[in-house]
């Protein structure tokens, strides 16, 4: 914003407790923004707030300060099993970010507890602390805090915890309703009490988050703070500080463009957005190599139990570069942002906004540039017209470095790297066929044999876009790829013992098994329920999650070659699963991969 504040916090018109005031004196802010000025008087005065404003507004302390004051000014104290507060927002990262900002002003207020319930940690862990310390105020992401909500068995009884909830709080409520989180808030919302204050803050407003504000507040008051000097008409959606721009460029060139970028850049701090979890793990890796001297994350939501530490030592840093999805790309402050790069344009233009959203906040400068390919010049025009987001083009120096053979030396040197590089490819044809704007990002359109040069491939995957297509335009290299090995020699070892086997059995065949008709249904259906039951249990035992995902996707290798031990499947079918392993995600997961989403909604 071009005046990011609104006068002293003493200004306002309801008077603040002395200890939030000592915090945000020693935070050093001393100004409120527009937001703050709107929401904080309208809460503690007992009103539900539905707030619209830019991303890096100041939204947390709009939401943070009420719920201390109204839970100060609570006739009875609260006891220890008694929950005050509740926030709840899409993603573990945001959730820690305001679990931080909460604890900073609760320094002063011992007498309040508060508890982050995220995934990534074991539930059981979670219960144990809620029942010895309590929480007076809960930070959570929808799914856990369900999950929470079902642990009457482990000893938590978090329905009548809640039953004398003073304030709801939904941060980011569009990016909850994006996310599939739709029938988990309609679940926690019956577990509330009707007589609360709620909050709903928000960088757009969708149709869906209306039916929730019908649903979740009684005559909310409406707030939208707009950009000072920007028009009503036009109401940019991304900071005034932000400088937007667009280039571009071929597709076997844009890594060259991006990595010369990058080591032009790496002494400031750079996020780096890719379309698909695949395309991180690949290009993330290789720019880990390519770009010396400079301290190189990647984040994205198939990670589980490390994505809390990544983010934190990222924010930590003074310069470096973070590699990520769109599970970065909303609410996250992480501060001092010179630059976001999106490598791949979002699937949807709000989120090109809020990625774009974690530079340039409360008032900083800060820069944004997305890397086109000729064919997709007009969402420029669809941005400015769709967003009101305008961009400026950037013309980049033609004098690159080819940086992709040294990436195809990586892919030679080490399986995991090829393996990477085949799914990061696959992902992204997929994920680009899933474009919403699909009238500019057509997968017709794309050229797959340029495509794969760029992706610095040894050969093309099997998939049905290649199906019965021959690339002319794209040489495979001479190498035998089945004889690339894994720098890690256990993974070499199980894969050696897989090809053994393989070579063994093949040659067998095996009879096909008779199916038991006669099996009662009732005992049928009971072995189907036990079964189940232990899928959820594994799903539900969030810290049981393997680390390395890419031993896992092998181990699933050894378990296709003994159904086909057993005769469960043919030799047909052994070759398509062993296919799919290694080419990209199977069909039942392509939702997934092309958005970078995992079941859980968290997993972007």
């Amino acid at each position: 914003m071009d005046n990011t504040t609104e006068g002293t916090w003493e200004s306002l018109p309801v008077k603040l407790n002395e200890g939030i005031l000592q915090t945000l004196e020693e935070v050093k802010f001393t100004h409120m923004t527009p937001v703050q000025a709107a929401c904080i008087p309208l809460f503690m005065r007992n009103k539900d707030v539905a707030a619209e404003a830019v991303t890096g507004s100041g939204k947390t302390l709009a939401f943070v300060i009420p719920i201390i004051e109204l839970l100060l000014k609570r006739e009875e104290k609260l006891k220890k099993m008694q929950v005050g507060a509740l926030v709840v927002t899409p993603t573990r990262e945001l959730a820690l970010q305001i679990s931080e900002v909460m604890k900073q002003f609760l320094q002063k207020f011992p007498q309040f507890t508060q508890i982050l319930l995220i995934g990534g940690t074991n539930p059981i862990e979670d219960v144990e602390k809620f029942k010895e310390h309590g929480a007076h105020i809960v930070i959570a992401t929808p799914g856990r805090l369900e999950d929470m909500f079902r642990r009457k068995a482990d000893g938590l009884d978090l329905a009548s915890s809640v039953k004398g909830l003073d304030v709801l709080v939904l941060d980011e409520a569009d990016r909850l309703l994006d996310m599939g989180f739709e029938a988990s808030l309609n679940n926690i919302l019956g577990f509330l009490p009707k007589q609360r204050r709620t909050g709903l803050f928000s960088a757009t407003q969708t149709q869906e988050l209306e039916k929730l504000v019908r649903a979740g507040l009684r005559n909310p008051v409406r707030i939208t703070v707009k950009e000072k000097g920007v028009a009503a008409t036009s109401m940019q959606k991304t900071p005034s500080r932000l400088s937007n721009y667009y280039t571009i460029c071929r597709s076997e060139n844009k890594f060259n463009h991006l990595v010369t970028f990058l080591r032009q850049h790496k002494h400031e701090k750079n996020l780096v957005f890719f379309s698909t979890c695949a395309c991180v793990e690949y290009y993330g890796r290789a720019l880990e190599v390519l770009v010396k001297k400079a301290d190189v994350h990647c984040i994205h939501g198939k990670m589980k139990n490390k994505r809390n530490k990544i983010f934190a030592d990222f924010r930590a840093l003074k310069s470096g570069i973070l590699v990520c999805t769109d599970v970065m790309a909303r609410g996250i402050d992480i501060p001092d942002v010179n630059w976001v790069l999106q490598y791949d344009p979002p699937s949807n233009a709000s989120a090109f906004v809020h990625r774009c959203g974690r530079t340039a906040r409360i008032g900083n400068q800060g820069n944004a540039l997305v890397f086109l390919l000729p064919m997709e010049e007009a969402y420029v025009n669809f941005l400015s017209i769709n967003q009101k987001c305008p961009l400026q083009k950037m013309v980049l120096s033609g004098d690159v470095p080819d940086v992709l053979p040294k990436v195809k030396t990586l892919a030679l040197a080490d399986r995991a790297m090829f393996d990477r590089g085949m799914r990061a490819f696959v992902s992204y044809v997929q994920a680009y066929a899933k474009h919403e704007c699909s009238l500019i990002f057509r997968s017709k359109d794309l050229d797959l044999a340029t495509l794969a040069r760029g992706f610095a491939l040894l050969r093309l995957p099997r998939m049905p876009e290649l199906r019965g297509d021959t690339l002319p335009d794209f040489k495979e290299t001479t190498v035998d790829t089945d004889k690339i090995r894994y720098k890690d020699k256990q993974r070499e070892k199980l894969r050696q013992k897989l090809l053994l086997e393989l070579k063994d059995q093949v040659k067998i065949s095996y009879p096909k098994k008779n199916l038991i008709k006669n099996k009662s249904w009732s005992k049928q259906r009971s072995k189907k329920e036990r079964r189940e039951k232990r899928s959820a249990k594994r799903r539900r035992d969030e810290g049981s999650d393997v680390e390395d995902e890419e031993m896992q996707e092998l181990l699933n290798d050894t378990r296709i070659l003994k159904k086909l031990k057993k005769g469960k499947i043919t030799e047909e079918d052994f070759e398509n699963q062993i296919s799919a392993q290694i080419s990209g995600p199977k069909s039942k997961h392509k939702a997934g991969a092309a958005t970078g989403e995992g079941s859980g909604g968290e997993d972007v």
